[in-house]
């Protein structure tokens, strides 16, 4: 992919949108290497990170005993590629979640051998440090009209419904969306059609929306994710909001940007809400790499506020 250098007067002007949530305190790194696409989750004695595959492992998995950390990559949750996919597949943007029985539920986007995009699978295990098991011999989300599926989200809502929150590449079909999907208490049966939330209607997007991240809020729903290209500094994040679940969701600003946080991190994105801070990644210097970082955030109504 080449790689685009976006003038950093765009970078101002996304900082300066309405709604744009400034930080109040500095970005923390919490990781220096490559550990993009965060999904973090509270665990017994701390916190684990689980990120795409990187040179740390097939789906690297990083501890910690307070969120702050510090943080140490500890092993791989995903040893084994799901039965689906091409041989030596890369494992993008894993998120975790506990199941009401206790259990632990993995979604992620793997090449489907089939049909050589992007799709959405499955993966359970007893322990939430895993291994986690890929489960199925087909993806769990690969529509034939979709160019790829990934970013998946899993969200259970506050009556114990859970949805699945992805995102398509522009295929034969609209541009790049993202979608709400029912579930079952398993987390892999779809029940009903999926929802369109957002779709790409804004230059700034730079055609792109993607890493879709539901919070449940006092006033409704947040609806956290990030545009642009993810090559450059014109990567951000931004949220939407609504009153209901299902929508509609109005994009109401951006809360990560480059310039938004004074340079301190490069295109931050893939942004996680877990025990009131927010995860994302941004690139080291050079743009190898994406490291961890994290910024404390709470909601006053449904609008995000960072620090």
């Amino acid at each position: 992919m080449h790689r685009l250098r976006v003038p950093a007067l765009l970078c101002a002007l996304l900082a300066l949108l309405p709604g744009t949530a400034q930080a109040a305190s500095a970005p923390q790194q919490l990781l220096a290497q490559d550990f993009p696409d965060p999904s973090v989750v509270p665990a017994a004695g701390g916190y684990l990170a689980f990120a795409t595959t990187s040179p740390a492992g097939t789906v690297p998995m990083a501890a910690a005993s307070t969120a702050p950390g510090p943080w140490k990559v500890i092993r791989n949750a995903l040893a084994n590629p799901p039965a689906w996919a091409v041989p030596d597949t890369q494992i993008w943007a894993p998120d975790v979640s506990r199941r009401a029985d206790g259990t632990w539920l993995m979604y992620f986007s793997a090449t489907s051998a089939e049909r050589k995009v992007m799709c959405v699978g499955a993966a359970v295990a007893d322990d939430v440090r895993g291994p986690y098991r890929p489960t199925g011999d087909r993806p769990l989300v690969c529509p034939p009209q979709d160019g790829s599926d990934i970013d998946p989200q899993g969200f259970t809502d506050a009556d114990g419904t859970r949805y699945l929150l992805y995102k398509s590449l522009h295929g034969n079909g609209p541009p790049s969306t993202l979608w709400l999907q029912q579930v079952d208490p398993t987390g892999l049966v779809p029940t009903g059609g999926r929802k369109p939330l957002l779709r790409v209607d804004s230059p700034a997007e730079k055609g792109v929306i993607e890493a879709p991240f539901l919070v449940k809020t006092g006033g409704g729903y947040t609806l956290l994710y990030s545009a642009g290209t993810y090559t450059d500094e014109s990567y951000h994040t931004a949220y939407a909001t609504a009153s209901t679940i299902t929508g509609p969701y109005r994009k109401a600003g951006t809360l990560l940007t480059t310039s938004g946080l004074g340079g301190a991190v490069d295109g931050p994105g893939g942004a996680a809400v877990a025990d009131g801070r927010v995860y994302f990644h941004g690139w080291l210097p050079g743009r190898t790499a994406r490291a961890l970082y994290s910024l404390p955030i709470r909601f006053e109504g449904t609008k995000p506020v960072l620090g």
